[in-house]
């Protein structure tokens, strides 16, 4: 079942229903506080994790593949770990595509299995609030146009950690749109004064495959919908119409049908990202283009020095 996060989550500040269900973050927040209680386990491999508050859409996986991509590139023998969900099967696909994926419904599973394997380095897409593990690197991910969303946890708001828990971090990783990036570095320096922040934009890699002299009805079931069409449009694509839903939503023959029949009517091409694609075997893809995009960290060379 896929389920749209509360549009009051995103608001500026909390309003009666976040504050209504405050008591269950409170609740929320014990259990993870005792969960922290619970002893880490350690591995001869290294670990790191690329992790998130905001729930979903803060380029987690975009980054985890970049990592794997430089490490490869230094001859280090680098491997994904995830935790199994049966709704990210688009995720496991493109980390797949990307390198080696170890994939288990406990990740302290996977990381054995990496290292059993003689693997160096495990980066795990997720798994930041899984406090069994001991990570040797721990990395935030945030999206500047969501940041925080109205700033409480969980079901109050989109937090599954509060933010003043930046103390406990060593990086932060932010994308989105970066016009404000001052302002996100001071907030975040104000918690962690010696915290290290690195910043990243999406670059397009299949860019010469489009006409963008075209118009098009852009659809997306992602974490978040509004960065993607920021993206597009900065590249000079003319969107007309565009359709959000829910995060890892897996569309029916009916919704890929009546998405193809708008574009006809509004004389338009139909673009996607790649996850959505991912998603959608066995529809009509003839009629569906999508975008391939890549994380391109800006203070790469200081990021690598660090965590190696």
């Amino acid at each position: 079942m896929n389920l749209k996060k509360p549009k009051f989550w995103n608001y500026n500040k909390p309003n009666i229903f976040a504050y209504l269900l405050f008591p269950f973050s409170i609740l929320v927040t014990l259990i993870n506080f005792l969960k922290r209680i619970i002893g880490k386990r350690e591995f001869k491999i290294k670990t790191i994790c690329v992790g998130n508050f905001y729930v979903g859409g803060t380029g987690k996986t975009s980054l985890s593949i970049r990592l794997n991509k430089i490490l490869k590139e230094k001859k280090i023998k680098s491997c994904f770990v995830k935790k199994y969900y049966k709704n990210q099967t688009d995720e496991q696909k493109i980390l797949q595509n990307n390198g080696k994926l170890f994939l288990s419904t406990k990740r302290i599973d996977a990381i054995k299995e990496a290292e059993n394997d003689k693997y160096e380095v495990a980066i795990l897409d997720d798994g930041l609030q899984d406090h069994r593990i001991s990570y040797d690197t721990r990395i935030v991910c945030f999206n500047t146009i969501n940041w925080i969303g109205n700033g409480m946890t969980i079901p109050s708001g989109p937090l599954r950690e509060k933010i003043e828990n930046l103390k406990k971090y060593e990086h932060v990783f932010l994308n989105g749109n970066l016009d404000n990036l001052d302002f996100f570095k001071k907030i975040i320096l104000k918690i962690n004064p010696k915290i290290n922040i690195y910043h990243g934009k999406y670059e397009i890699v299949n860019l010469s495959q489009f006409n963008r002299d075209q118009k098009y009805l852009v659809f997306s079931g992602i974490g978040n919908h509004q960065t993607f069409i920021e993206m597009i449009k900065g590249h000079g694509f003319n969107v007309i119409k565009d359709l959000e839903f829910p995060d890892h939503y897996n569309y029916n023959n009916k919704e890929i049908n009546k998405i193809i029949s708008e574009s006809k009517k509004l004389s338009c091409r139909i673009l996607t990202t790649e996850k959505d694609y991912l998603r959608l075997s066995g529809k009509n893809l003839n009629e569906i283009q999508f975008i391939k995009s890549e994380l391109k960290i800006v203070e790469e060379e200081k990021l690598i020095k660090l965590i190696i």
